[in-house]
């Protein structure tokens, strides 16, 4: 398989591009640095043309770099890490060749859980703790940023939801824990396939900060120092998705949320070649939990 990973210098594209390479494809790094392989600036006017040329001799483009454009999606098969409900809604729109919407972390193995506890009519709580001591990327970093003084994007609610002043407690693989209501796209995602309201929310392995990010969701004022805040805590990160009616309940948890989507952009990007897939799938569609599950075991360093 010949892949070409936007954004390959960062955090999540370096590893996408490990995990490719170390199981035999062909993968070529784009970017706006002379250290890439190819130079592609999508903020420029020709970026789009640059990246359509050189799609013509490969397989795949996983966008790692942040940038979020459904115009990516008419290039060629493509893998999309972003979390942003908006932008993900927008691509599931896209009639042109294979797009994975939402493959990583969360969204991704997120989805895997969510859709395994969903029923049509029930409400489903995700609960998903990052890794407040883990040095994320920048595109990381922004979206969490921009979640303070924000909207849930089409919550299931059917009214106004703000992002990070709700919350909820839910039992995950750590412990009982206080979650932020948060704009993870699952509902998304989830909601539409299986009939289920999915309510997506978020802490961080400090409770300190997750005090600090439900502090700045109700004072927007104080998101810059939530922006500039110490990487506290642990890497470890961790899901649970519970049916509110039947009390079903699906978890997973592991170290390193870069290390994490990585690799599972990298399964979702061999699984769109492999299946040639048309239009837009979901990381649920064309992977399981326990293939997901064992390519972040084997990308995590000994």
């Amino acid at each position: 398989m010949r892949a070409l990973v936007l954004g390959a210098r960062g955090a999540v594209g370096r590893i996408v591009v490990r995990e490719l390479e170390r199981r035999g494809h062909e993968v070529t790094s784009a970017g706006r640095g002379e250290r890439s392989d190819v130079r592609i600036d999508l903020a420029t006017a020709g970026g789009l043309e640059s990246l359509r040329s050189t799609m013509r001799t490969r397989d795949v483009v996983v966008n790692a770099s942040g940038v979020e454009d459904p115009r990516l999606a008419t290039v060629g098969p493509l893998v999309e890490i972003s979390a942003t409900s908006a932008y993900l809604q927008a691509l599931a729109a896209v009639e042109a060749h294979g797009i994975v919407r939402g493959a990583g972390l969360a969204p991704g193995l997120s989805t895997i859980l969510a859709t395994r506890v969903a029923a049509a009519g029930d409400d489903v709580d995700l609960g998903i703790m990052l890794g407040s001591g883990e040095r994320h990327g920048a595109a990381a970093v922004a979206w969490t940023a921009g979640l303070i003084g924000t909207d849930v994007h089409a919550p299931p609610e059917g009214r106004r939801v703000r992002n990070l002043r709700a919350s909820r407690i839910l039992a995950g693989p750590h412990g009982r824990r206080r979650y932020l209501r948060a704009d993870f796209p699952d509902h998304v995602l989830v909601g539409p396939p299986t009939g289920a309201r999915v309510r997506s929310h978020l802490a961080v392995t400090s409770r300190i900060a997750t005090l600090a990010l439900g502090a700045a969701g109700r004072f927007p004022a104080l998101r810059g120092i939530v922006e500039r805040a110490p990487h506290l805590g642990s890497d470890e990160w961790g899901i649970v998705a519970r049916n509110r009616r039947t009390g079903q309940v699906a978890a997973a948890s592991g170290y390193g949320q870069s290390v994490a989507t990585g690799a599972l952009a990298a399964l979702a990007a061999e699984r769109i070649v492999e299946t040639g897939a048309r239009g837009p799938v979901s990381f649920a569609d064309i992977a399981s939990e326990g293939e997901a599950l064992e390519r972040i075991a084997a990308a995590r360093p000994a």
